[in-house]
């Protein structure tokens, strides 16, 4: 079953919010990305990227 989202608060929002806009995936997607790969802003941003042109084709 699906867990009701919790709401991000304080500056893993603003994580969550940043990578959402440069990388253009969904929030959930960013926070799964945050689980796994923790605050690494450039692994992060190169599997946002990855994970965005996977789901184009």
């Amino acid at each position: 079953m699906n867990e009701p989202k919790t709401p991000v608060i304080g500056p893993e929002a603003a994580f969550v919010e940043r990578l959402v806009k440069e990388a253009g995936i969904t929030e959930d997607q960013a926070r799964e990305l945050i689980v796994f790969l923790g605050n690494n802003w450039a692994s992060l941003v190169r599997e946002a990227r990855l994970l965005r042109k996977s789901a184009r084709t």
